[in-house]
């Protein structure tokens, strides 16, 4: 047996020093941003698709978190909450997610896992975050895997150097595992950043009109009475409020968006389609307005402020032969305005008076102060575009397919523009909310005034538009939601729909 030599002790002192060495080395890697995992263990997420609430900015792209180089980062916006998610591509069987922190750490969050990106499952949640590297025993069937951070570690936002997904050591499941539930988050969402109206990427692009309108042009008559109103208004209350879905933007991503505030319709949310509105009920006057409207939720400070009781949404003419309008399509949807919006006087001139507060008019932007007098609410009159492509529900940006008219600088005054000869009604946001005094903290979800926007998803009852349509803007009229005009030189008015606003 071949006996083994002692080292001198001199040089256990420089090994033992070395380890010590070593093992705070290493110890700081654990800490920093490197994760060393064992030979073989790629994360299932690696290189994957992602996306992100938000960026610092372009150097720190979501998927940088998903690369496997400890020298790259995601890097949010200064704001809470916020979130990063990839896909895996599939549904596969999950066991472990390792988060490793820029010194930007969440000190609250949750990973949030789902199989079709509709429904989602809280895995993993904490109040107590500390950072470094966090290895997480996540289990589950999973598609999507989500950090949703609620609360930052300092005044910067949340950064990721890696955002590593493991699988289970098992097959996938053929069956769900650990199903997800069907409510969303119960986290407060965020925007993404990009483009469309709310800021989003997000939507299935152009959608086909199943019944196209091709055989028109637009109209540059001059009718009758073209100074006259050509309305009616469709009152709506609050549906649901607080909550970050948007089924135009976000469809089928539960707490992708800022939060919002619904009107009309009573089932709006992230998975909504045509065909779950008509199943819906409405806060609308009109039993036969299904269709869901939505805006960003108001805050004065961290309280949110929802409209109080009917709010006016005005069906108009926004050309001037007021004749040539036809009802949206079933299904139209679009965003007026943009979240990301910085040009104050571009808000201002899609408005009435800009922000309306006591006696101040035309604010671009929302005023600081306001009188305190009771009565006195904050108020906008945000105008829609009108003229429809004729061929598309939505489009990528969900803006494309319908334009506001142009000025023709002759007699047949506003018209639609050749690309886009169908005029639809014009939608007009009326609200009010009751804030008041000091409006210094006064913001929308989406950020300053101008970042004001809303959605619009058609699913009214086709009779019961066409005939609103008919019977106010073509004909001329200045409509209530029953379709009354109670002006004097209008009596005996007709009514559109009867005493329980249904169309008779």
């Amino acid at each position: 047996m071949t006996s083994l030599r002692r080292a001198p002790r001199s040089r256990l002192f420089v090994l033992a020093g070395i380890a010590v060495a070593l093992a705070g080395f290493l110890g700081w890697f654990a800490t920093g941003p490197l994760h060393l995992a064992s030979a073989g263990d790629t994360p299932l997420s690696q290189g994957k698709p992602a996306t992100a609430s938000s960026l610092e900015g372009q150097g720190y792209p979501a998927k940088a978190a998903f690369d496997g180089d400890p020298k790259t980062r995601w890097s949010s916006a200064f704001s809470d909450p916020q979130w990063i998610q990839v896909d895996l591509g599939a549904p596969v069987a999950i066991g472990k997610v390792v988060l490793t922190w820029e010194r930007a750490y969440a000190t609250a969050f949750e990973v949030q896992v789902s199989v079709d990106g509709a429904s989602w499952r809280t895995a993993y949640t904490t109040t107590t975050g500390t950072g470094g590297v966090q290895s997480l025993a996540v289990s589950g069937l999973a598609r999507y895997v989500r950090m949703f951070g609620t609360k930052r570690s300092s005044g910067y936002g949340f950064s990721l150097w890696e955002f590593q997904v493991y699988g289970s050591g098992s097959a996938p499941a053929t069956a769900t595992v650990n199903p997800p539930t069907t409510a969303p988050p119960t986290s407060p969402p965020v925007s993404p950043g990009g483009n469309g109206g709310n800021g989003g990427t997000g939507g299935t692009g152009w959608i086909d009109a199943p019944n196209p309108v091709t055989n028109v042009t637009a109209s540059h008559e001059v009718p009758p009475n073209k100074g006259g109103f050509h309305e009616f208004q469709a009152n709506c209350s609050v549906s649901r409020t607080n909550l970050g879905d948007d089924p135009i933007v976000f469809p089928g991503l539960p707490g992708a968006s800022h939060l919002h505030t619904f009107m009309g319709n009573t089932t709006t949310n992230a998975g909504t389609t045509i065909e779950s509105l008509a199943k819906g009920q409405t806060t609308c006057k009109a039993k036969g307005d299904l269709s869901a409207y939505w805006m960003p939720t108001l805050f004065n400070g961290d309280t949110p402020v929802n409209p109080e009781g009917l709010q006016v949404i005005y069906y108009k003419a926004g050309v001037t032969d007021y004749r040539s309008v036809r009802p949206f399509p079933k299904g139209l949807r679009f965003v007026v305005g943009n979240a990301k919006n910085t040009d104050a006087d571009k808000f201002l001139a899609a408005t009435e008076e800009g922000f309306e507060c006591g006696n101040s008019y035309k604010n671009k932007n929302i005023p600081l102060t306001c009188s305190s007098a009771r009565d006195v609410k904050l108020n906008i009159r945000y105008q829609a575009p009108s003229c429809w492509d004729g061929r598309h529900l939505d489009s990528p940006d969900h803006q494309s397919h319908i334009v506001y008219p142009v000025d023709s600088h002759t007699a047949s005054g506003w018209v639609c523009p050749d690309s886009h000869p169908v005029a639809v009604p014009k939608l007009e946001f009326k609200m009010a909310w009751p804030v008041n005094g000091d409006m210094s903290k006064v913001r929308f979800a989406s950020g300053a005034g101008p970042t004001f926007h809303y959605d619009f998803m058609n699913a009214w009852d086709e009779r019961t538009l066409a005939a609103m349509v008919d019977g106010c803007i073509v004909a001329a009229r200045q409509c209530d939601p029953r379709g009354h005009d109670g002006r004097d030189d209008q009596q005996p008015a007709p009514y559109v729909l009867n005493e329980n606003y249904l169309l008779p």
